[in-house]
C-alpha cells in the first residue's frame, strides 16, 4: 500500500522484514531492510525506481491498486542494480512504451541484466530536467561510482525532495518509514555499517560529489533513499555525517581481530585488549574472533577505529583462511589513516606475523614494527612485549 511522504508524493516500495543477506551473502542484514520506490502525482505521474526482482509481481499488483498503470507518464531509474530495477520486466510488460529516464551507463546495466527489450530509454546527465507540471520539475544529478557507474539522484523542486538512491540509505526496516520514527541507535548504527561496507571505497568521489551538490544550492526538506528510513527530520544531518565519514574517519577506538587454532592466539588478543584499556582508559577497546563474528560488523568497527591488531597462527606456512578473507575484504574497503599491528602463534615455521604485516601494508594500514610472535603458547617473555605494541598503536 502507498504511504504519504509529502503533498503528492507517496512511498510504494517493499519493507523486507525477512531479509538476512544482501549482495549474495556478502552483506549481513540484522534488522530487516526495504526497497523504497516513490510515486509522484503532479501534472504528470512519475514512478521513481521499483523494487527487487523477487517482489516484482507483488509490486506491480500493488501499484495497480494505487494508479492506472497506463497513466504513469515516466519512470525514473536512478540505478540499474536489481534491487532497484528488478520489477521493470514485470512493469514494462504492462506499459512497454513508457519512457525510462536514466544515465547512459544505466541503459548498459539494465540491458545487460534483462537484455534488450526495446524499452524507451531517455538518457540524462547532471543538470538535465524533466517538467512534471504544476510548476515543478525533476533535476537529475549523476552519482557515478556511488556505488555503481550508472547511479544518479533525482531532485524534485517545489517539494524539495532528494531521491538519493543508495546514498544516505541503510539496510534497516522501518515500518513507520521516517527517521524521526526509527530507533535512533539502530538507525545510526545501520547507516554507518552501510557506509563502511558499501560506500567507503568511493569516499574521495563522494566528497567531491557532496561539494558538487552543495554548489547547486538546492533546498532539501526530505532525503528519500532507496533503502531504510526516509530523512525528514533535519535531513542534512546524514549529509554532514557522510562528510565526516568520507574524511578518513576514526574514533578513539582500538579493535583486536583474530582467529585461532588452539587458543594461543586468543590469549595474545585478550592480553592486548587488557593492556590497551590499561594504558588509555578513555579508548574504546573491542575484540572479535573472526570465525564467530559477522564480518560486516567487524568492518564497521574497523572503520570506527584509529588502530587495529590482527592475529593468526601459522598454518601451512601461511595464515588461516578466515583471516586472509577478512584482510582481503578490508583491502577492498580502502580504509585510510589507521595503524595496525600483527600477532600470532606458531609451532615450527612461524610465517604468519610477517604475512599479516605485508597484507596489512598492502591494504593501506600504517603497520607498526612491534609485533608478538609466540612459539606454541605465549610465554611471559611474549606478554612483556605487549605494552610496547600497544603504546605504538595508541601513539
Amino acid at each position: 500500500m502507498r504511504r504519504h511522504i509529502k503533498n503528492n508524493v507517496s512511498w510504494v516500495g517493499y519493507i523486507d522484514w525477512e531479509l538476512e543477506k544482501f549482495h549474495g551473502d556478502d552483506y549481513s542484514i540484522m534488522n530487516g531492510s526495504s526497497q523504497n520506490a516513490y510515486l509522484i502525482e503532479e501534472g504528470k505521474n512519475i514512478l521513481v525506481d521499483t523494487v527487487w526482482t523477487p517482489h516484482r509481481f507483488n509490486f506491480v499488483e500493488n501499484l495497480k491498486k494505487e494508479i492506472d498503470l497506463k497513466k504513469i507518464d515516466a519512470i525514473i531509474a536512478n540505478h540499474g542494480e536489481c534491487d532497484h530495477s528488478g520489477s521493470l520486466t514485470a512493469l514494462m510488460a504492462e506499459i512497454p512504451d513508457t519512457p525510462i529516464y536514466c544515465t547512459a551507463n544505466a541503459v548498459k546495466s539494465i540491458e545487460g541484466q534483462y537484455r534488450k527489450q526495446g524499452w524507451n530509454f531517455n538518457v540524462v546527465k547532471t543538470g538535465d530536467t524533466l517538467d512534471i507540471g504544476n510548476g515543478k520539475k525533476l533535476i537529475f544529478v549523476e552519482m557515478r561510482m556511488l556505488h555503481w557507474p550508472d547511479s544518479m539522484a533525482t531532485y524534485m523542486t517545489g517539494d524539495n525532495i532528494l531521491f538519493s538512491n543508495d546514498a544516505f540509505g541503510q539496510h534497516y526496516a522501518v515500518e513507520e518509514l521516517f527517521n524521526d520514527k526509527a530507533n535512533q541507535c539502530l538507525l545510526n548504527k545501520e547507516a554507518m555499517k552501510y557506509f563502511a561496507n558499501i560506500l567507503n571505497p568511493f569516499a574521495a568521489i563522494l566528497t567531491k560529489k557532496l561539494e558538487e551538490i552543495g554548489k547547486l544550492n538546492l533546498s532539501i526538506d526530505i532525503i528519500a533513499p532507496s533503502h531504510g528510513a526516509i530523512w525528514r527530520d533535519n535531513p542534512l544531518q546524514i549529509v554532514k555525517k557522510y562528510s565526516e565519514w568520507a574524511n578518513a574517519y576514526q574514533e578513539n577506538q582500538v579493535t583486536i581481530i583474530y582467529d585461532t587454532m588452539w587458543e594461543g592466539t586468543t590469549k595474545i588478543a585478550h592480553a592486548i585488549a587488557s593492556e590497551a584499556a590499561k594504558q588509555n582508559p578513555e579508548t574504546v577497546v573491542k575484540v572479535f574472533n573472526i570465525a564467530k563474528a559477522d564480518k560486516n560488523e567487524i568492518m564497521t568497527e574497523i572503520f570506527k577505529s584509529k588502530a587495529i591488531a590482527l592475529g593468526s597462527p601459522t598454518v601451512s606456512n601461511s595464515i588461516l583462511s578466515s583471516v586472509a578473507g577478512l584482510i582481503e575484504f578490508a583491502k577492498q574497503l580502502k580504509f585510510k589513516n589507521k595503524k595496525a599491528a600483527a600477532f600470532g602463534c606458531y609451532g615450527w615455521s612461524g610465517e604468519s606475523v610477517k604475512i599479516l604485516q605485508e597484507k596489512l601494508k598492502d591494504s593501506g594500514f600504517n603497520v607498526v614494527d612491534e609485533n608478538i610472535k609466540s612459539m606454541w603458547v605465549p610465554t611471559e617473555e611474549d606478554y612483556e612485549k605487549i605494552p610496547a605494541l600497544v603504546t605504538a598503536l595508541l601513539a
